[in-house]
């Protein structure tokens, strides 16, 4: 054996370095007391890891350890039922468990000719996405990096076909509500057009009048309205109905960012909320939020898919063996070429699961943000800024300042108790629980507004 296959061949090295990543990734995943842990500073970690990269390498032993014992305590534990910030991750034991699975069989998910088992594995799940959101039988798209990719790339597909179909404007414009996802405007900055923000109702809903208010100021330069199928601040569901209502009238291409929040629409409690998506030309749901798949996948559906196929096929000739075909590839849906088959894991537990689990465990994350926002409202120190609709409950401590909120939050996370950073809306500093993970408990939540007193 050369050296310079040492690092793939099959010898009692390699065997070795398996077992110990196998080792620790079985520990980690069956964990029952894993630690909420905390970042450190780059100066204690530079201390604490020491130089880990040479010519000669510190060995797989001694690099899963400095992993172990200093890298990984140095993350907070995103799947910690405690982790309430943001939108936390919880991904199921299958579809974590599977993620290895993905990365141990060398698989590539961008094109047909190379991956078709696993492309059509998450082809599957698209499809039963589709179906739950109302949308037709030839829906489909594919899994992207996140939220902001599958936004950017449904919003090219837009664009495209807006001026496939003549239109012309000195610049392009995107409507959205003002309480819409950064990640709207990010890609607007991208493609080099502008922002149409909106006013929503005191609620914080996007309506159907105000839209049709934007589109008929601004008139054949708007290619795409965005709806929002659950805020990330509040969880707010806008008037998808109202909306699509007003796109359909003014031929405007309709797109529904769902990342958080349209996960929801698989628990009869909330399936209501999200009438009109069945409209949608495009939309996007982050399973590694509430669908329970590991970081990082966003699903990606184009009620045409066709419409995004023209949009982003890269052309090259080494690619014509791909791109002269009908083969379903990926990499034709959006804004990326290479890519890992992301969809695996939330497919794997699926099938593990059956959807009826998925269902209840987001009816158990509803139901718990209903019974926190009751007891927040029967607390005297706390006030309920909005009465959630999905699973984010924002709350004020009456008499708190910024200030206040940070070393409250920086104590919650020193003790280990919890992990809930400060948010703030319409310049008002609050707090709020983000609820996802089905192990999050009543008695979680009350602690944590106990320490409030």
């Amino acid at each position: 054996m050369t050296d310079s296959a040492r690092m793939h061949d099959v010898t009692d090295e390699t065997r070795a370095i398996v077992d110990l990543v196998l080792d620790y990734s079985r520990r980690r995943l069956l964990s029952e007391d894993t630690p909420l842990d905390k970042p450190l500073p780059a100066a204690e970690l530079a201390r604490l890891a020491g130089r880990t990269i040479d010519e000669e390498g510190i060995g797989a032993r001694k690099a899963i350890g400095v992993f172990e014992h200093v890298l990984a305590p140095a993350c907070i534990t995103t799947d910690d039922p405690r982790y309430l910030s943001f939108i936390p991750s919880a991904p199921s034991k299958a579809a974590a468990a599977f993620d290895v699975v993905v990365s141990a069989s060398a698989l590539y998910g961008g094109s047909w000719l190379e991956g078709a088992g696993a492309v059509h594995a998450e082809n599957e799940v698209l499809r039963w996405l589709a179906a739950e959101f109302g949308l037709p039988t030839g829906a489909g798209g594919a899994f992207v990096q996140g939220g902001t990719l599958g936004n950017l790339s449904a919003l090219v597909a837009a664009r495209h076909a807006a001026a496939d179909a003549g239109a012309r404007p000195d610049r392009w414009r995107i409507v959205c509500s003002a309480e819409a996802h950064s990640s709207i405007a990010s890609a607007a900055r991208v493609m080099d057009v502008d922002v149409v923000t909106v006013t929503p109702d005191a609620g914080g809903v996007l309506r159907g009048d105000a839209v049709r208010e934007a589109l008929e100021a601004h008139g054949d330069s708007v290619f795409a309205v965005v709806a929002t199928a659950g805020s990330t601040n509040f969880g707010i569901v806008d008037d998808l109905a109202g909306i699509a209502a007003v796109t359909r009238a003014h031929g405007v291409w309709l797109h529904v960012d769902g990342a958080y929040g349209l996960a929801a629409m698989l628990s009869p409690r909330a399936r209501d909320r999200f009438a009109g998506v069945e409209h949608a030309d495009s939309l996007v749901v982050d399973p590694h939020k509430w669908l329970f798949a590991p970081f990082d996948a966003c699903a990606l559906i184009y009620r045409d898919p066709e419409l995004g196929r023209r949009a982003h096929t890269q052309h090259a000739e080494y690619l014509d063996t791909l791109t002269e075909t009908s083969d379903w590839s990926p990499s034709d849906f959006a804004a990326h070429l290479t890519r890992r088959p992301r969809g695996l894991p939330l497919w794997f537990s699926l099938a593990t699961y059956g959807a009826a689990v998925y269902r209840d465990a987001i009816t158990a994350s509803l139901e718990l943000a209903q019974q926190i926002a009751a007891e927040i409202e029967a607390r005297p120190e706390v006030r309920l800024v909005r009465r959630p609709q999905l699973g984010v409950v924002v709350f004020e401590r009456v008499g708190w300042e910024k200030a206040d909120y940070v070393a409250w939050s920086n104590r919650l996370l020193d003790e280990q108790h919890a992990f809930v950073t400060p948010s703030s809306h319409a310049g008002r500093t609050n707090a709020r629980f983000a609820i996802l993970n089905p192990r999050t408990t009543f008695a979680h939540l009350t602690g944590i507004l106990d320490t409030m007193r």
